[in-house]
This record gives C-alpha cells, sequence and structure tokens, in this order.
C-alpha cells in the first residue's frame, strides 16, 4: 500500500521529468479495485496546473513555471479535469504517459462518458482507446458504450481524441431520431458529423435487426438528415428489389419536408390510381403545408391541401381544401358520370392564456353537396349535414358578456342553407337592487328581488345553395332584436314552503311588418292561374313589440321514514315534493295593444292574423291565459345491510329516482280547462339498466275524427282518464373485462405523470374496432349495448283504437388477445324488429414488432369492404408498407 509520501514523490517527478501540471489524487477508493502495487493509479485526474511545491521555505530549489513556461510545457494538453476508475485494475505507465482501465472501466471528461471493459488512456496522443474483452466462453463482454449529452452508441473498438473530438469506430450502433444506424467503420468529426462505411439504418432495436436499409457509405447529420449512396431494402437478411439510388432520411427532433408516398391499387369503376401523393413543407416552427393529390386512369383526380398552425400560449388551428373531379364508367356509357366537387374547412382556438377576458374561435366547413359521398370516412358519408360558426365573446368587469357568432347550417341532402349574419347576444348577470351592501338583522322580502337582462339580435337567411345570394333570397332576410328581462323573488313561508314569485318582460324591435288582404285578382305562376289569392305586402319601418306575464308558484318537501332493526332491510326512504302554481298573461291580441289585425277571405269570413307573423322572434300571442298547475314528485331510497361497509354496515339503494305526476287548469279557456296528465318516471337497475317511462292520460273524449270534445271521460266512458300515450325505454350498457370480476372495480386515474402499466406494451393501430392503440394488457374486452322500447298510442279513427309499436337492438363490440402478439376485434349488432344484422365489421391486429400487420373487414351490406396492411411502426418510415383493399366504392351496387 503506498503511503503519502510516495504520492508525493511520484508527483514530484512527473513535474521534473515531463512538465506535467500536477495530479490531484481522489480520497476515494473504490471498495473492491485490485491495484498494480509497482505504480499505483489514481481513481481522479486532474489536469489543471497547481504548484504545491514552491514555497518560501522550500529546501528544493525548483524553478517556479511561469505563464510563458507553462504555455510551453502544457502545448497540447488537456486543462480540463478528467474522472477515471475501473472495478478490476488500473495501470499507470509514467514513461509512455498512458494509464489502462480494465473491467467495467468508466471515464467523464466534460459532457462525455465512456464505459468499457477495457479502456487505454493516452495523454502524449490526448487519445483513449476502448474496446470489449472475451470472456471464458468467448463471447465478447463489456463493449464500449459512448455518450454525449443526449447521443449515444454502442461499439466494439472505439478510439477517439479529447482534444480534436473526433472519433473513429468499429461495428457501431447509434440511436438516430427514431431510427437506428450500424455502421463497421464510423468516424465522428468535431461537430458530431458521422461517416458512415458499409452502414445500415432501421427503425428496429434489435442488434440483429428484422429489416435494414443498406448503403455502402453515409453522412449523418445531428438533428437534421442522414445522406445516404445507393441503398437496398434487406428483410431477415433477404435482399429484396427496392432500391433507391439516393437515401434521405429524416433525422430531426423538428418537423421536416419532404416527399409523401402514394398509395396505388385499382378500383373497378375508376380504373387505376395513385392517392394521397404528393409533399409536406416544414415552412416554420408556426405552420407547415401538406399538398397531395389523387389521379385515377379512367380520369377521376383531386387535389388536397392542409396547413396547421400553432403559436405557442396565443393560437393553434388548422386550414385544408380539397377539390376532386370524379368519372365513373365508360364515357357515352349508361354508367357515365362525372361530378365536381369541394370541401373547405378552417379551425381557429384561442388558446385561454392569451386572452383571459376575451376568446375567439372558428369552426368553418363548407362543401359541395355529394362531396361525402366520394369520402373515404365512413362518417363523412352517414353524415348529411354540416355545421359552421366563427365567435368572439367578451366579457365587462363582472357582471356583463357579449358573444357575437357567424353560423352556418347546410343539408347536403335537400341543399338548403341556414346563415347567422351574425347573431349577437349580451347579457348582465342577476343582481338585488334593493339588498344592503352589508347585510344586518333579518332579510326584507324586497330585499330577494332580483333581476337580470339579455339582449340577442340576429339577421337569418334560408335559402337553396342555388339562390343563397339572389336579391329575392336578400330582401328575405329575417332580421330583429329581443329584450328580455326576468324579475324573481323567492320567500319563505310558514317556515316549510317556498314561494316563488316571478314576472319575464319581452320586447321585440323589427324592421318590417307584414299586411295581408284577400285580392280577387287573377294570379298568373308560369302556365298556372288563380283567381282570388292572398295578398301579403311587406310594410318597411321600425316595430316593437312588447308582452309580459307573471307567474307564481309555492313547493315544499315532505319526508317519510320507516326505520327496521331487524332483518336485511334498515330503512325505507320516501321523498314527496308537492307544488302549485299559477301563471297569467294579458290578451295581446286586442286593438289596445295593436299587434293583430284581420282580413276577411273569400267566403266572408273574419281572419285575424299578427302582424309580426314569420317574424324571426314570433309575435305576442292572442288570448288571454291563466293557469294553476298541480305537480307531484316522488323518490323512494332503501338502506340494506353490507359487509363491504365497516364504518356504518349498510349501503343506499335508490328504488325510484323520479316518479312524477303534472296537470294544469286554465283559467281563461272557455272549454277544454284541464289540461291532459302527464306521468314520468326513471330509475336504474343494477348500475347498468336505465328504465324510463312516461304517459298522458287525457280527461275528455275524443271523437272518431281525433278531436277533443268538452266531455270529461268519467260522464262518458266512467273513467277518471283516457291513456293516449305510453312509452316504455330499457337501455343497458355493460363493459366486461377482467377487472370487472374483481373485488375492486376502480381504476385509478391518469394523470400526466402517471400513465398506466399498458402504456409500454401498446402499438398504434388505426382499425375502426381496436382504435389508434392496440392495449395487450387487457386479455379481452366486451361492450354490450341493448335498447328496448315499446308505445302505444291511442287512435279513436282506428279499429284496434291502440296503434304499438317498439324497437329492439343488441349492439356488440370488443377484442380478445388471440397471443401475445394477435388480436381479435369485432363490432356489430342485431335489430330484432328487422329480424337482420346491422353494420358489422371485423378487425385482425398483429405485433410485428418493429412492423405491424392490420386486416379489416365489412363482411356484408351496403357498405361491404375490406382492406389489408402491413407497415413499419415508426414513423420515420411509414411510407415503407404494403396494403391491399376494397373500397365500398367499388361494389356493383354503390351509387352516387
Amino acid at each position: 500500500m503506498l503511503t503519502i509520501r510516495s504520492y508525493l514523490f511520484i508527483s514530484l517527478l512527473l513535474i521534473l521529468e515531463f512538465g506535467f501540471p500536477s495530479l490531484l489524487y481522489s480520497q476515494e477508493v473504490i471498495s473492491n479495485s485490485k491495484t498494480d502495487t509497482t505504480n499505483k493509479p489514481p481513481t481522479n485526474f486532474n489536469l489543471s496546473y497547481s504548484d504545491s511545491l514552491n514555497k518560501p521555505n522550500d529546501s528544493l530549489p525548483i524553478k517556479k513555471n511561469t505563464p510563458d513556461t507553462l504555455k510551453k510545457k502544457t502545448s497540447g494538453a488537456i486543462l480540463t479535469k478528467i474522472a477515471y476508475k475501473s472495478e478490476d485494475s488500473l495501470r499507470f505507465n509514467v514513461v509512455e504517459k498512458k494509464v489502462y482501465l480494465y473491467n467495467k472501466a468508466d471515464i467523464n471528461y466534460e459532457k462525455i462518458n465512456l464505459k468499457a471493459n477495457y479502456i487505454d488512456m493516452n495523454f502524449n496522443k490526448n487519445e483513449v482507446y476502448a474496446k470489449g474483452v472475451e470472456d471464458s466462453l468467448g463471447d465478447l463482454k463489456g463493449t464500449p458504450i459512448f455518450k454525449e449529452e443526449d447521443k449515444a452508441f454502442d461499439s466494439k473498438e472505439l478510439l477517439y481524441n479529447f482534444k480534436s473530438k473526433k472519433g473513429l469506430i468499429k461495428q457501431v450502433i447509434t440511436k438516430e431520431s427514431e431510427g437506428y444506424v450500424h455502421g463497421e467503420k464510423v468516424k465522428k468529426m468535431a461537430n458530431n458529423e458521422t461517416f458512415i462505411q458499409n452502414g445500415r439504418f432501421t427503425t428496429c432495436d434489435l442488434e440483429h435487426p428484422h429489416f435494414d436499409i443498406r448503403f455502402r457509405r453515409a453522412k449523418v447529420i445531428p438533428d437534421k438528415k442522414i445522406l445516404t449512396g445507393p441503398a437496398f431494402l434487406y428483410i431477415e437478411d433477404i435482399p429484396t428489389p427496392i432500391f433507391v439510388p439516393v437515401g434521405y432520411f429524416p433525422n430531426s427532433k423538428n418537423k421536416s419536408s419532404g416527399i409523401l408516398f402514394p398509395t396505388y391499387g385499382e378500383s373497378p369503376t375508376r380504373g387505376f390510381f395513385f392517392e394521397n401523393g404528393g409533399y409536406y413543407f416544414a415552412i416554420s416552427d408556426y405552420f407547415d403545408l401538406a399538398l397531395r393529390g389523387d389521379i385515377y386512369t379512367r380520369g377521376s383526380w383531386g387535389i388536397h391541401t392542409l396547413s396547421n398552425y400553432n403559436k405557442r400560449y396565443k393560437f393553434n388551428g388548422a386550414l385544408s381544401f380539397d377539390y376532386v373531379e370524379n368519372v365513373e364508367g365508360e364515357k357515352n356509357t349508361a354508367g357515365y358520370a362525372k361530378n365536381t366537387d369541394f370541401s373547405f374547412s378552417w379551425r381557429y382556438n384561442q388558446d385561454a392564456k392569451a386572452r383571459p377576458n376575451s376568446r375567439f374561435s372558428a369552426n368553418v366547413n363548407l362543401r359541395s353537396n355529394k362531396y361525402d359521398h366520394y369520402s373515404k370516412n365512413l362518417n363523412n358519408v352517414f353524415t348529411n349535414t354540416t355545421n359552421s360558426s366563427i365567435s368572439y365573446s367578451t366579457t365587462f368587469g363582472e357582471n356583463s358578456a357579449l358573444n357575437v357568432n357567424l353560423g352556418q347550417s347546410y343539408n347536403t341532402n335537400t341543399r338548403m342553407i341556414d346563415l347567422n349574419l351574425p347573431t349577437i347576444a349580451f347579457s348582465a348577470n342577476r343582481f338585488t337592487p334593493f339588498s344592503k351592501k352589508i347585510q344586518s338583522g333579518n332579510v326584507k322580502w324586497y330585499e330577494n328581488i332580483s333581476l337580470s337582462y339579455s339582449m340577442e339580435a340576429q339577421n337569418r337567411i334560408t335559402a337553396p345553395d342555388s339562390a343563397l345570394f339572389t336579391k329575392k333570397t336578400l330582401d328575405n332576410m329575417q332580421n330583429g332584436i329581443r329584450h328580455s328581462i326576468p324579475i324573481s323573488s323567492s320567500i319563505r313561508v310558514l317556515k316549510y314552503f317556498t314561494l316563488t314569485n316571478s314576472i319575464n318582460i319581452n320586447e321585440r324591435w323589427y324592421s318590417k311588418t307584414v299586411k295581408k288582404e284577400w285580392s280577387n285578382d287573377t294570379l298568373f305562376s308560369g302556365k298556372d292561374t288563380t283567381v282570388g289569392y292572398l295578398k301579403v305586402t311587406e310594410n318597411k319601418g321600425f316595430a316593437r313589440a312588447v308582452d309580459f306575464q307573471f307567474s307564481s308558484s309555492l313547493y315544499t318537501k315532505i319526508y317519510g321514514m320507516v326505520q327496521m332493526s331487524k332483518g336485511p332491510l334498515r330503512a325505507v326512504r320516501h321523498v314527496i315534493s308537492p307544488s302549485i302554481s299559477f301563471s297569467w298573461r294579458p290578451d295581446f291580441g286586442t286593438a289596445l295593444w295593436g299587434y293583430y289585425n284581420s282580413y276577411k277571405d273569400k267566403n266572408g269570413n273574419q281572419i285575424k292574423y299578427s302582424k309580426f307573423d314569420g317574424a324571426l322572434y314570433g309575435s305576442p300571442e292572442s288570448g288571454r291565459y291563466g293557469s294553476i298547475g298541480l305537480g307531484i314528485d316522488n323518490s323512494l331510497e332503501i338502506k340494506v345491510r353490507s359487509k363491504k361497509d365497516t364504518i356504518t354496515g349498510t349501503k343506499k339503494l335508490v328504488l325510484i329516482e323520479s316518479f312524477s305526476i303534472n296537470t294544469s287548469y286554465n283559467l281563461a279557456a272557455d272549454s277544454l280547462n284541464l289540461a291532459p296528465i302527464s306521468m314520468n318516471g326513471r330509475t336504474t337497475l343494477f348500475k347498468n339498466v336505465t328504465l324510463n317511462y312516461s304517459s298522458i292520460w287525457d280527461p275528455y273524449v275524443k271523437q272518431s275524427n281525433n278531436n277533443r270534445i268538452n266531455s270529461y271521460e268519467w260522464d262518458v266512458n266512467r273513467r277518471i282518464a283516457r291513456l293516449d300515450y305510453l312509452d316504455w325505454r330499457i337501455g343497458m350498457n355493460l363493459n366486461l373485462n377482467p377487472s370487472f370480476f374483481k373485488k375492486t372495480n376502480e381504476t385509478p386515474a391518469v394523470t400526466q405523470t402517471q400513465k398506466p402499466e399498458y402504456a409500454t406494451n401498446s402499438v398504434t393501430n388505426i382499425n375502426q374496432n381496436l382504435g389508434e392503440q392496440v392495449d395487450f394488457s387487457i386479455p379481452w374486452n366486451l361492450n354490450l349495448s341493448y335498447s328496448y322500447s315499446y308505445s302505444s298510442r291511442y287512435d279513436a279513427s282506428s279499429y284496434v283504437k291502440y296503434i304499438n309499436d317498439y324497437t329492439q337492438t343488441l349492439n356488440l363490440s370488443g377484442d380478445i388477445n388471440l397471443t401475445k402478439k394477435w388480436k381479435f376485434g369485432f363490432s356489430g349488432g342485431y335489430d330484432f324488429k328487422a329480424n337482420d344484422i346491422t353494420y358489422a365489421s371485423i378487425d385482425i391486429y398483429r405485433d410485428l414488432h418493429c412492423w405491424e400487420m392490420r386486416f379489416n373487414w365489412i363482411p356484408f351490406g351496403f357498405w361491404q369492404s375490406w382492406s389489408f396492411t402491413i407497415n413499419v411502426k415508426a414513423t420515420v418510415l411509414k411510407d415503407l408498407k404494403w396494403d391491399k383493399k376494397k373500397d365500398f366504392r367499388d361494389n356493383a351496387n354503390f351509387t352516387y
């Protein structure tokens, strides 16, 4: 064991003989190190200059190093600390200025870390050499692992210069983005660029990959790209005829521009095709652009553009435009058809942090009426209505808000468009004008009076798409403004009752009114003529209409409880919520208000009409109204013994969530005062089964023409009321998997920092039933959905009196792991009424490690189709795939 004097002596020799900077040894010694006792090396090596021997009273006449002499002696030396260690032994060669490290050697220099079973450090050349060592069985162990910042690679041998930061590596494997680069000889440059001789590129993480793209020479530019000469595809070491004269592989964490390879195939109706080929432009970090195209041998073609944009903490969205020309069949034949269609969409989302008090958003979808018929997405095919909106909202202080919205709705079947240009809404929060700022004592009844205000203004156009911007359509534009002021007050009465009174005031503003009169003139309409017609004239000018309604309600809750001390049933709780209400509205059809006029028809009958007929917000109601409403709501719960509850020993079960009975009596009507009695109930059974009930009972008699007459059922048929309508609905949704049968069915929430266990065992997939993520950690999964509804409607004109109808459907979907790599998925259903199978789909997925296989089959029906795809998982080689399919549009019975 060397003493401190020995350390000092060796240090002195190094300084005098070789001009080394002093060696500072770490006191830390690896416990299991076996060191050469003839020449003990340090565990940490510091080449920074420190003259510890030159003291004022030093008896040894050592010449002090000046900056000039230090520069001369240390020219080309490393001035940064190199820390190294090994598990077995360290040997220091003073003459050759070398250090040898054996077994699990570890070197740290700046941001570089090197590990190997053998390392040779040469301080004369500032070089380090590393390699693996064969064990007793001849297997190579401890091959070099080189890391620099976030870059790392494995190799068989390595030679690296600390000063020039260049290296020569043999049999290297390094990870670049999503791929792995293998090379027989690799030269690493100071700027971290590498030149490779006899290399391979693959996305397979095995040392001997399942597939690779082989090349003679290549250049790797970190975080940018990999460039190669002629490259050939090998699968399981078998060469394929697929090659490229020049290889280019994106190798960037950021987006990069590149070619979008098309898919190819054959369509029976449109011929051979290339689809979705084009180019991707990574314009900047804020937005990009993808241009794609389709071409078919029988004349069909299409252009597709998509641009995404995103500015952090500001906004994000996308713009897309598609233009397609579809040609079906042969020209001059019966099956020939040619259609030109387009689609435009714009999506804009403002980040909540950009402007906390205001928000702008857009979701615009415009398309021609037949565009969805050609869509490759079944969800679009099933949709016949598109909706668009552009909205801006802001708040003023804490009490008011403004919203402006441009909206559009288009039905591709009827080709009718509804436009709102725009809708403006302003609202003020409810407030209590008579309440005290500082409350003290009992609250007065008037202090509970509250009111709010809302305003809505709208311009609306409804027209066919072919006549959208014609003069007639613009003249028929509907517009108006509606003001609403609800005033209400709620107080306690007799301790247990709540009395609520309210007045709702509405005012409508319009820019025109209508005038109706009967004309005996002849009306010519094309080839048709009509003698006598109703003439409607629009009068431009400002007009207003006010109406109001008063209502009052009184309600309470009655609780009933029965408790048991024996048996499994411990308690029964019944809650009854009775209510009585009163509503009153004057007759706004009188001449006092001036909202209604009349005209005489061709028979001389006086016909009353509103000047605001057809107006956007309607007209005040004609006729006085006064109604008393009666209602009662019930809920029923029980408590039973439960061994799972260790605190109370019981659990609550809801038998009836709600069962209500409601009716009303119109005081102002001259007949048929009593409204039909409605009953509604709902409950949930076994957590997964929902039961809903509704019925309508009419106390008046119906004639054979289904008109009600002012005669009670009790007087005619000796029954309180007649069942006029009945509806029962049962629904069940059940998700079965292994965890369903465990005692604890709760699944812990997954947060951003906590991922489910299967996250590392899931693979990407786009099959319809299996979803984008195929989860092999769940052995099987079954989703069952059942619905049944029964309805009965009274028809006095029918011989049987009651018309009954029902619907009953069963839908199943799920998946099962056939093996650790095979998964089978399915979905489908059965309509019991139609006695037919509904839309069904079958999916098969195979995990091929670095590849994946997918098969989807819709076996029958209008959407009958199939597709088969085998592709590389990694997105960097996503176009390396083979797929085959038969589209539903290729079926003989498909028509556009």
